[in-house]
């Protein structure tokens, strides 16, 4: 049989962990950012803003990189 071709289970297990990652931040970016916008007058409101921008753009690049060690562990040759 062909080994040269098979799927790595644990790369493949470590890149659907980090998709997991990517989901938890997709619902709680946006979240925070819409209890940012509708709380502007509150004192947290900045470092809510800021909190949020940066688990949104954590969450684009968990996206990318979960599938990025998915497709190694189905492509990548040994």
């Amino acid at each position: 049989m062909d080994d040269e071709n098979r799927t790595d289970k644990e790369i493949l297990g470590k890149g659907l962990k980090q998709m997991g990652i990517c989901l938890i931040l997709m619902f709680a970016g946006p979240t925070l950012l819409h209890l940012a916008f509708s709380n502007d007058d509150k004192p947290l409101y900045i470092p809510l803003l800021i909190l949020s921008i940066v688990i949104c753009i954590a969450a684009i690049a968990m996206l990318f990189i979960g599938l990025n060690t998915i497709l190694n562990s189905i492509f990548k040759r040994k």
